[in-house]
């Protein structure tokens, strides 16, 4: 069961960090001016994101 969980945060993740590219990406055309202050953020943003899907595994794993 904990690999299912696992899956599902990494879908999580996954479209988590798409919608956050695809915003930043939108934004970087609609301002190229923003660049920098936006890829700061979207980077920092997908960390975090990236961040909660390894505690995830890390918490099916010692579930498991």
């Amino acid at each position: 069961m904990g690999v299912i969980g696992y899956g599902l945060g990494v879908i999580g993740a996954g479209i988590g960090i798409g919608l956050a590219a695809f915003g930043a990406t939108t934004a970087m055309a609609r301002q190229p001016e923003m660049q920098g202050r936006l890829f700061t953020t979207f980077i920092l943003g997908s960390a975090f994101v990236e961040a909660l899907a390894l505690i995830g595994f890390v918490v099916s794993l010692i579930v498991k």
